[in-house]
Order: structure tokens, then C-alpha cells, then sequence
């Protein structure tokens, strides 16, 4: 599904305009792509140096690509959310039959000592459930449930049919509320 082009595109007009050799437009671009691309590949890996390193290849091919980077064709978010997680895919392979680490979601600070360990508890515990799913699930769970993309963009990043990312994500879905499910007292949820 092509990209309306004729709606101007905020990182459309920054890559263009990094590639024309402007510094600033580099930086701004990659201090609005960084957090999401970092996010994506925390999410899919489970380790957070891992993630950085995938994060930070994800951007230097958008750089490398910016002057051939063909307007209209795909968002450059779409593109960087499908290179993260072939990035992300091939150290994943690389790395099977190793246990994968759980590593919390970052802390911001304000919540209180026991709040901040229920929700780490939490993350690590979604963590640990993404890490059971088969990868092409997790990411299509992640795309559409924690960075809250369209099944269309996802079919797109994914190079799959819409339907087939309803289907990822609902099995993915299922596959979560049968792990996450007999530890909702563990994980501080009361029924209400």
C-alpha cells in the first residue's frame, strides 16, 4: 500500500534535507526516530545493549540510503520499523538455544519504590511472555498492541496480508492470556 505523497511528511522533508547535507536535520530526524526504533528492537530482543546496537544500524542504513531514498514509496518509519526487525530477526537466530535475559522497561522516576517493582515485575513478566512466542507473532504483537501500529502499515513492514496480521496477532494474543492469565495476583492485578 503505497504512501500519499501528497501529504508532506515531516521525516520525508528531514531526509531530504540531511541529504542535501544539512547537520541539524540529522540530528532532529534522529532524535524523533531514535526512542521508537530503540523501543521496537527492546521489545522484540529482550536486551537492552542488543537493542542499542540494532537501533543504531537501523538509523546508519537510513543515512547511508537518504540520498536514493525514494518519496512516497513507504514512510520512512514503516522502513525503519521493518529493517529494525530483520536486524532484530537476525540476532535472534544467531543466538538460539542461549536463554534470553529479561530486562525491564526503562524507570522514569516518579513511581514510588514498591511501584516501580510491581512494574518491573511486570514488564519482565511481558517480556519473558513475548520471548515464548514465535517470532513472527511477537512481531506482529508488538507492532500492533506496544508501538500501536495499523495492521495495514504491519502488513507492510511484515510483507504479509492484512488478514494474516489478524491472525498472527490474535493467536499472539491468546498465546500472552494463557501465560499471563495465572499470575495476575503474582503481578498485583485484583479483580474488580
Amino acid at each position: 500500500m503505497p504512501f500519499d505523497a501528497r501529504s508532506e511528511d515531516p521525516d520525508d522533508l528531514l531526509l531530504r534535507r540531511f541529504a542535501a547535507g544539512d547537520a541539524a536535520a540529522a540530528r532532529e530526524l534522529t532524535l524523533r526516530l531514535t526512542p521508537r526504533v530503540f523501543g521496537h528492537a527492546l521489545r522484540l530482543l529482550g536486551d537492552r545493549a542488543e537493542a542499542e546496537d540494532v537501533a543504531q544500524e537501523a538509523l546508519l542504513r537510513l543515512w547511508r540510503i537518504a540520498p536514493d531514498w525514494r518519496e512516497g514509496e513507504a514512510r520512512i518509519t514503516t522502513w525503519l520499523y521493518r529493517v529494525t526487525a530483520n536486524l532484530a530477526t537476525d540476532r535472534l537466530r544467531k543466538r538460539r538455544g542461549v536463554a534470553l535475559d529479561s530486562v525491564p522497561e526503562p524507570e522514569d522516576g516518579a513511581p514510588s519504590a514498591m511501584q516501580a517493582m510491581q512494574d518491573e515485575s511486570r514488564a519482565q513478566a511481558l517480556q519473558q511472555a513475548l520471548d515464548g512466542l514465535p517470532e513472527r507473532q511477537r512481531q506482529a504483537v508488538v507492532l500492533r498492541h506496544i508501538e500501536g501500529l495499523g495492521n495495514p502499515e504491519i502488513a507492510q513492514i511484515m510483507d504479509i496480508s492484512a488478514e494474516a496480521v489478524e491472525s498472527l496477532v490474535a493467536r499472539g494474543k491468546r498465546a500472552l492470556a494463557a501465560v499471563l492469565t495465572g499470575r495476575r495476583a503474582e503481578l498485583g492485578y485484583r479483580d474488580e
